[in-house]
């Protein structure tokens, strides 16, 4: 049996490019290096015993589907990401029909799995969503009940998202399966750095990470996505983009575009998206605060200031509520 560090090496990871990634992830923990490096080392070792886990799909579009598989893309996490058991999911499994249903009922009769939700369930009538001729609301509610950790991920699963706003009326976890203790990884499409991470903490620690009154992980939702914006000193000077046609408004700030920012938590403009290549506002988009219970109805409109959630904003900024010294 090869030990951890030969395993990584297998991988196509150097030591140096795991031990810098090490540095990384536990700095983020607020954990040592060491300490980090060597859980990381004990839970390979157990590689045996992967966690399974159920991955249901709901009111959705997919995207944090497509999200997920991107964590495939860095070695590092690849390895952590490895020494899961995904028995289920629809979209992403090679079984279908009785193969696949034969599948999740085997895992949920053994128990203590990871299960993750994708997608809202429908409020107003099980009939507006239906998986494989059941209620896509009892399927939940019978995987939840021997779930060893529950994970939703994505505005949909977390808060209503879109389908909220719907005849549906579709609701998050939280409120299908009130008392049930969660971890919610809301945006839209959920960051597959923020559902790695997750997975990784729960794997090196075995625990479930610090969460916020809303059960959202602090580690990557303690500050808002104004407080790190590289337009903050625009709103700050009331420097508003207005035309999008003139070139000397292009880096002003997105406020009266109806960017939420200073009511969004979310570590986005540090941790950005594709790799790390960019984020909704540094491409020229608004934040649509798709990391807040809010989103999407309360939010709407997205691309102007008229909603309740951009008035809130402009008050609070006449009040001198995100002055520098109050943020």
């Amino acid at each position: 049996m090869k030990k951890p560090l030969e395993l990584i090496e297998s991988h196509g990871v150097s030591r140096r490019d795991f031990l810098k990634y090490s540095a990384v992830m536990a700095a983020l923990f607020g954990i040592s290096e060491f300490e980090f490096t060597t859980k990381i080392a004990q839970a390979m070792e157990k590689a045996s015993q992967k966690p399974p886990v159920i991955w249901l799909e709901g009111q959705d579009c997919a995207g944090c589907t497509i999200s997920f598989t991107q964590i495939l893309n860095p070695p590092a996490t690849t390895i952590i990401l490895d020494k899961i058991s995904l028995r289920y999911h629809e979209t992403a499994m090679a079984a279908a029909g009785h193969l696949a249903e034969k599948a999740y009922h085997d895992t949920v009769k053994e128990g203590g799995y990871v299960l993750v939700v994708e997608g809202s369930i429908p409020s107003a009538d099980d009939r507006f969503c239906m998986v494989g001729g059941r209620p896509f609301k009892a399927i939940v509610e019978e995987a939840a009940q021997k779930a060893g950790a529950i994970i939703a991920v994505g505005a949909c699963a977390t808060f209503g998202g879109i389908p909220a706003a719907t005849p549906s009326k579709g609701i998050g976890l939280g409120k299908a399966l009130p008392g049930k203790a969660l971890i919610n990884l809301p945006t839209c499409p959920v960051h597959p750095d923020h559902l790695a991470g997750t997975v990784l903490y729960f794997l090196t620690t075995g625990k479930v990470p610090p969460l916020d009154k809303i059960g959202r992980p602090l580690i990557y939702f303690s500050e808002s996505i104004h407080d790190n914006c590289r337009r903050r000193a625009h709103f700050d000077a009331n420097r508003f983009l207005e035309d999008w046609n003139d070139p000397n408004q292009r880096e002003w700030c997105l406020a009266k575009k109806g960017c939420k920012g200073p009511l969004a938590n979310s570590d986005c403009p540090i941790r950005r998206w594709n790799d790390g290549i960019n984020f909704c506002i540094d491409c020229g988009a608004p934040c649509m605060g798709c990391s807040e219970p809010e989103f999407y109805l309360d939010m709407s409109p997205l691309y102007t200031a008229e909603s309740e959630i951009s008035k809130r904003i402009f008050a609070m900024k006449e009040a001198g509520l995100f002055n520098r010294e109050n943020s």
